[in-house]
């Protein structure tokens, strides 16, 4: 298998889509992280997983882009056109990665070095990218030998990726860095050391996605050959009049097809691994893509890729773009496995089930968190964490979406003036105001030692009538950031339980002996 990758493609399909110069640094962000840069930008300092701030602040001249598959796809389309003009049987594998077969094609022109020589000046000619390639038995080692640009003879893949590091097995779209993580836990460093780890070991301890990657890190094939040939009425076809020339109108259409797509291999127990994209013009034009995967693909993701094609071809360049609208599509699975492939967990449904972590719903979720950021910022998504402190409000922190949700307290650990548990079930943003009446009727304060100055009888909140206090504890302290030099009012915390229908518990708080004023913090259900 030969593979030819553009490097830092994201970057360089978002530069060229902006018209930046490819001499600017340029680095794209998803989640507020780093994604992808140049290498340009690398050589400034710019690193993947860095955050925006620090990234601009490290190189002031990077130029920004928001992650887009789309784009991304659009613009591969030149590339792999450029590359189907020399050696037929072009694969996709992603927008930045084209696999072809290399025996045919280096035969008829003179040898793989030959091939690769004419590959990258025509790529860079007619592209206008430059690129890399490798040479190697299967897709993962030719991945990695063009990121080296390595040619690996016939059956030495597995000395080829023996010395490589463990985290080579995490690329784009396998969604392995869980799997990689326990692995360098285990010791295990290299591919080949985990390579030469018992298949029934590997497959007991890790299961069927560790046995696929045992399989890479010995240099054999993504998955044992299948013979069998799908049916032929799994094959997907749609005609459309007025033909398809918009690419909004195109991923409309490609959703219900992409869902009748794959209920029918479902029903046969198969899954697409390569989806071929076969579109016929109104003027009898003949358009073709062959898009291979790592892992079975999910409705979402045929329609994405039938999307993305569709965006390269009805944006693609004067002189490559079809003369007419679409009038025919066909999907075709190209290549098929067991559909337990796909199988997903027992509380992993379809629509309105809950999704684990690696589900489809939870996937589905990202992308639209993701999408509501581009439209309105980083800090417009956040995700919650339990962290340290001594009040309800303190112990929740915001995270914008994306960002690492690391703790920076154990949530469990001893703090000083923490409540007792249970903790409030609702904190409120804004605290109301109310007001605690003794025996008297006046209302209740605070000495210097944080005692109350009478025993709470009746509670209003916000105006309202007053209730009586069936049951009440506290007062506790409250010293809020006692290590500042800055004076701050004395805080107590109290709670109370209201009479009366509907009753409840408020969590209150008490501010300055001087001018006092209590509001509620909280409600306990």
């Amino acid at each position: 298998m030969l593979v030819l990758w553009c490097p830092d493609w994201p970057a360089v399909a978002g530069a060229a889509a902006a018209g930046v110069p490819a001499n600017r640094p340029a680095a794209v962000l998803l989640g507020n992280r780093v994604v992808a840069c140049s290498a340009v930008a690398r050589a400034s300092g710019v690193r993947r997983g860095m955050r925006r701030r620090e990234a601009q602040s490290t190189c002031p001249e990077l130029a920004v882009f928001a992650a887009d598959e789309a784009r991304d796809a659009r613009l591969f389309e030149t590339v792999a056109m450029a590359v189907e003009e020399l050696v037929v049987g072009v694969e996709v594998v992603r927008p930045g990665i084209v696999a072809v077969p290399v025996r045919g094609a280096a035969g008829y022109f003179g040898g793989e070095d030959a091939l690769a020589e004419l590959l990258v000046d025509h790529v860079s000619g007619n592209a206008g990218v430059e690129c890399q390639i490798g040479v190697a038995d299967g897709l993962f080692a030719a991945t990695l030998a063009a990121h080296r640009s390595m040619f690996v003879r016939r059956g030495e893949a597995g000395e080829f990726l023996a010395p490589l590091a463990i985290t080579e097995l995490d690329q784009p779209g396998a969604e392995r860095g869980e799997l990689v993580d326990l692995v360098k836990r285990l010791g295990l460093r290299t591919l080949g050391a985990f390579a030469a780890l018992a298949e029934r070991d590997v497959v007991s301890r890790f299961g069927a996605g560790g046995l696929l990657a045992h399989r890479l890190a010995n240099g054999r094939a993504e998955r044992p050959p299948d013979r069998r040939r799908p049916p032929p009425e799994l094959t997907a076809e749609k005609t459309f009049d007025p033909a398809l020339d918009r690419v909004d109108a195109a991923a409309f259409m490609a959703k219900s097809l992409a869902s009748g797509f794959h209920a029918g291999l479902a029903a046969h127990g198969l899954a697409c691994t390569m989806l071929g994209i076969y579109a016929t013009t109104e003027s009898g034009e003949e358009l073709a893509r062959v898009w291979r995967c790592a892992e079975p693909l999910t409705p979402e993701g045929i329609a994405d890729r039938v999307r993305w094609q569709f965006d390269g071809w009805l944006r693609a360049v004067p002189g490559a773009r079809p003369t007419a609208g679409v009038s025919r599509l066909r999907l075709v699975p190209e290549e098929t496995v067991e559909g337990a492939s796909l199988q997903q967990g027992l509380w992993q449904g379809g629509e309105g089930g809950e999704g684990g972590e690696d589900g489809v719903a939870a996937e589905r979720a990202s992308r639209a968190m993701v999408r509501v950021q581009g439209l309105l910022g980083p800090e417009s998504v956040f995700t919650a964490v339990l962290d340290g402190g001594a009040g309800p409000g303190e112990r929740v922190r915001l995270v914008p979406w994306g960002d690492q949700r690391a703790e920076r307290d154990p949530p469990g650990a001893a703090w000083p003036r923490r409540l007792p548990k249970p903790a409030p079930a609702t904190v409120l943003a804004e605290p109301m105001p109310v007001r605690v009446l003794g025996p008297a009727g006046d209302e209740l304060g605070f000495t210097a030692r944080r005692e109350l100055t009478g025993r709470p009888c009746a509670v209003s909140v916000d105006r309202a009538p007053t209730r009586a206090v069936l049951d009440w504890a506290g007062p506790w302290p409250v010293d809020s950031r006692w290590w500042t030099a800055v004076e701050r009012p004395e805080h107590v915390r109290l709670q109370v339980l209201l009479a009366g229908a509907g009753a409840a518990a408020l969590l209150l708080r008490g501010t300055g002996r001087e001018s006092l004023k209590w509001t509620v913090e909280g409600i306990y259900d």
